[in-house]
């Protein structure tokens, strides 16, 4: 069932990303040697230090990194005291059946569609291809991107969805892309109110334009892969998220910030995870 709830807020809305969390069961969980659990509550830490204003949290894909119920648990706890609706949505790490296991009153949502405010509206797609790392998106996902923009044609719009629809660079993370991503452009391009996509699945910083629309992915809080490697390589870059402010008039203000150089350092010799 879909649910459009409402962010009532007259002239922008402002948005924190987090994204890449790969949480496992137990405190001690590890991804390339950094402790995700650790990672991810440096960053909400790190959020709250700096009194960072928002109205909500995207948290887009690889929630999990072991599949666990605990994991989507440690999520919720952790973002807890932010004290704003988080929206989710899964991954290619992730495990639906368990995500969906989220107590009701937690302050985390699955849905596919949010109205923001009195001019923007926010439509959150499902990419992953269970079992493989790569993204798709199926026809019932089409559609849906392209209902909720013909529904609603007078209210600019943010595009979420975790794998990247445009090549980093990277030949090993662009395997890894959104296949078909050209089915994706062309709804985009049969109307005229898509101002943003936000993804996650990189682990790096990527702001750009693409026909008219700005495309960005953010980098995780655990650990980066480096940009611009055609063969898996880790980053010595530390966690990070993404703000956002969708302003009235269309335009979208952001930055990325990150927590202090040489925190949660991974491991450089690994060849992949």
């Amino acid at each position: 069932m879909n649910v459009s709830p409402s962010l009532d807020n007259s002239d922008s809305i402002k948005l924190v990303q987090i994204t890449d969390t790969h949480l496992f069961a137990p405190d001690d969980g590890s991804l390339l040697s950094v402790n995700t659990a650790d990672s991810f509550r440096a960053v909400v830490a790190e959020i709250m230090a700096q009194k960072v204003e928002f109205d909500a949290i995207l948290a887009t894909g690889d929630i999990s990194q072991d599949h666990s119920t605990e994991s989507y648990l440690r999520f919720t706890q952790g973002v807890a005291p932010l004290g704003k609706t988080c929206f989710w949505l899964p991954g290619n790490h992730d495990y639906k059946p368990n995500m969906n296991t989220v107590p009701p009153i937690s302050q985390v949502h699955a849905v596919e569609h949010v109205l923001l405010g009195h001019h923007w509206q926010m439509i959150l797609l499902d990419s992953q291809v269970v079992g493989v790392p790569h993204g798709r998106l199926s026809d019932q996902q089409l559609a849906l991107l392209d209902s909720k923009l013909s529904a609603h044609p007078d209210r600019f719009t943010l595009v979420l969805l975790h794998h990247h629809p445009l090549l980093v660079g990277s030949a090993w993370l662009d395997q890894h892309t959104l296949k078909d991503s050209h089915l994706f452009w062309q709804v985009v391009e049969r109307h005229r109110n898509v101002k943003a996509v936000l993804c996650g699945h990189v682990h790096q910083d990527m702001d750009r334009q693409h026909l008219g629309v700005r495309v960005m992915a953010t980098p995780s809080t655990c650990v980066q892969f480096k940009p611009n490697s055609d063969d898996f390589a880790v980053d010595q870059r530390p966690p990070g998220w993404r703000e956002l402010e969708l302003h009235g008039n269309g335009e979208v203000t952001t930055q990325v910030k990150r927590l202090a150089q040489g925190v949660f350092l991974p491991d450089f010799t690994s060849g992949g995870y």
